[in-house]
């Protein structure tokens, strides 16, 4: 059972965030162990397993990266580990931010790196916006899904930069 099955939601890149909470205390609720003390102890181990299952979904819908690696994880995209090849253009561009990461030293530098950093997020964002917008399973295409997992990992390296400045 995948995150969205046990959630009765259907599979998006952007989970409808007041669906994801309503069920999540509903499903918390429904499996809670507590519930199930008095059971065997197969229905304690499934409550305890569907429990932790509630929770790692919950952490997914919350942050939309973990939201999109999940997808693309279950239509078969990506793989965890997974050893991604970004073009070379991308690379040097990233590698001039982390030299100007290196190099920063007064608030107001870290501050213009910073913005910098995110206007090319959303540059980068752009393309992709309409495809994790309006995601249909079963219509979007294996192409579009590919081109968010490009996104997807240029976010990756964009986010690790920005983590270093703070």
């Amino acid at each position: 059972m995948n995150y969205f099955e046990l959630y009765n939601i259907p599979i998006s890149l952007q989970p409808d965030a007041a669906l994801v909470k309503q069920r999540f205390y509903e499903l918390s609720r429904k499996y809670h162990p507590d519930y199930s003390s008095q059971g065997t102890e197969e229905e304690q181990a499934d409550a305890l397993e569907k429990s932790s299952l509630v929770n790692m979904a919950y952490k997914a819908f919350l942050h939309p990266d973990e939201t999109i690696k999940y997808v693309l994880q279950l239509k078969g995209l990506l793989e965890e580990e997974e050893k991604y090849s970004l073009s070379p253009d991308f690379l040097m561009e990233v590698l001039d931010l982390n030299e100007q990461a290196l190099d920063v030293s007064e608030q107001a530098d870290v501050d213009r790196l910073t913005e910098s950093i995110h206007n090319f997020q959303k540059e980068i964002y752009e393309p992709v916006e309409p495809i994790i917008t309006h995601y249909q399973d079963g219509i979007t295409t294996e192409k579009e899904l590919l081109q968010v997992k490009e996104y997807y990992y240029r976010k990756k390296y964009l986010d690790r930069i920005l983590a270093g400045l703070r």
